[in-house]
């Protein structure tokens, strides 16, 4: 016993529990022939602090979402990369529009609750490699939260790069993020400090994810301000054109291509 969970697709096995419990068909009954219920994401920051979550908002249908995800579709042009599809659910509306729309995810669980969705055109691995399929893009979505796939100085440069390989002459990326510096609680703010004293945003947060008996690697993901967005977008090629924060601490972000 390492105590030490086993690395495995920690985010394709809940998704597909989630999918299961959704829809009553379950590739893994429990005892009973029942799943869990409900199926909860586990997050553990790498001071200890662990946070839960249900993980059937993935699977939520249009009527379910946030503002900001209606406005973040509605700005769609062309043909999208959604980068971190998850479950599928902008993927799935952005076809019932006719958008000609692509679901990258490194998960493999993932993407086959995608297809036993629905979403018919997707891609296995990251937007680094992709660039050698030579596809083009218009529009990319970092959604739910994915302004944390730029990680951090150091990762989010290469992202961002990787990203204009992909894209055709004005393309536009459209970000979700989380402003994280409204709290005052200690937990976040000494967790803020301390990332700073090491050079680090203060919202760059180191975590694993849990479920059931896997967990991932340790990664970074990034969750900052509006202005530490654009201190990082600076001399990557894209502008920080607009900022819509109208569901603060919440906010979408455009970048363009640069000329």
């Amino acid at each position: 016993m390492t105590g030490q969970p086993r690395i495995g697709d920690v985010f394709g096995e809940m998704l597909r529990d989630a999918y299961a419990v959704a829809t009553g068909v379950g590739p893994r009954p429990l005892a009973g022939g029942r799943l869990p219920r409900p199926v909860i994401e586990i997050i553990e920051r790498d001071d200890g602090l662990i946070n839960g979550a249900p993980a059937a908002h993935y699977l939520d249908g249009p009527a379910d979402w946030q503002p900001y995800d209606h406005r973040a579709v509605d700005r769609v042009r062309g043909a999208t990369l959604d980068v971190g599809v998850g479950a599928g659910r902008i993927a799935l509306l952005l076809q019932e529009r006719g958008v000609p729309v692509t679901g990258l995810d490194t998960s493999a669980g993932a993407l086959t609750v995608c297809r036993r969705r629905g979403v018919r055109d997707l891609v296995h691995g990251t937007v680094d490699a992709h660039v050698a399929d030579g596809r083009r893009y218009d529009t990319f979505l970092l959604l739910g939260n994915n302004v944390g796939l730029l990680e951090g100085r150091e990762r989010g440069p290469a992202l961002l790069a990787a990203l204009a390989a992909l894209a055709r002459p004005g393309a536009q990326v459209i970000a979700h993020g989380t402003d994280p510096y409204g709290t005052r609680d200690p937990v976040h703010t000494g967790y803020h400090e301390r990332n700073r004293r090491r050079g680090r945003f203060g919202g760059q947060l180191r975590l694993r994810l849990r479920y059931r008996e896997l967990g991932t690697e340790w990664f970074d993901y990034l969750v900052c301000s509006p202005d530490e967005l654009a201190e990082l977008v600076r001399g990557t090629g894209w502008r920080l054109t607009d900022v819509d924060d109208r569901d603060a601490p919440y906010y979408l972000a455009t970048l363009r291509l640069a000329g």
